[in-house]
């Protein structure tokens, strides 16, 4: 199995969640599945998201989309941080 943990600092993680949430079905699309979102005990506005992924070109693809980077500014991301793993 393949994941994507994506690192995200955040200039408002509500505003991020909403866009992030409506993004949805297009990750679905580029076979990316959420499984859980974390935010950071010290500072909320640090999240990491893990995804099952299901083709790992098809994934990377999806995520260097400038739709996605768009997406990314609109939601206040102020840096990224993406890696792949496998178990």
């Amino acid at each position: 199995m393949l994941y994507l943990m994506a690192r995200h600092e955040l200039a408002d993680f509500d505003r991020w969640h909403r866009i992030f949430r409506s993004h949805a079905d297009a990750q679905r699309r580029a076979g990316l599945h959420l499984i859980h979102v974390l935010r950071g005990v010290d500072d909320p506005n640090r999240v990491v998201a893990f995804f099952e992924v299901d083709d790992l070109e098809k994934a990377q693809a999806f995520t260097g989309t400038p739709g996605a980077r768009q997406a990314g500014g609109l939601g206040g991301v102020l840096s990224v941080e993406m890696s792949y793993w496998m178990d």
